[in-house]
């Protein structure tokens, strides 16, 4: 009726031999969330980092136009979290905890070179 011991064995020793921890560091968490806050990722629109990108070109009353997702890395805090809570010019309104929105920050400045996020 049981499973074997030694077929157990050998099903949940390795799960303890490579089983790291369950918690992740905060830029883990950063870069994750920033890839799937609520559905669309922030990379979809604002790029891989934060560089902005080109969403769509269309034509409009007959004159190409461009769609872009902003850079968002360079902006200040303040600036970033009053954007996240509101929306303009297509940018979903994801509803965000304070928490959330500094971990999106944290992860658009974990590569800044003097690696103070505050400076810019």
């Amino acid at each position: 009726m049981g499973i074997d011991m030694k077929y157990m064995f050998f099903l949940v020793i390795p799960i303890f031999i490579f089983a790291k921890s369950d918690f992740i560091t905060p830029l883990e968490y950063a870069s994750q969330f920033y890839k799937n806050p609520r559905g669309i990722g922030c990379q979809q629109c604002h790029g891989n980092d934060g560089e902005g990108k080109l969403i769509a070109n269309y034509m409009y009353k007959n004159k190409k136009r461009s769609f872009r997702g902003p850079e968002i890395r360079k902006i200040n805090f303040d600036k970033f979290y009053k954007a996240l809570n509101r929306r303009k010019n297509g940018m979903p309104r994801y509803y965000l905890t304070q928490k959330e929105i500094e971990a999106l920050y944290l992860y658009l400045h974990s590569k800044d070179k003097k690696g103070n996020a505050n400076d810019k």
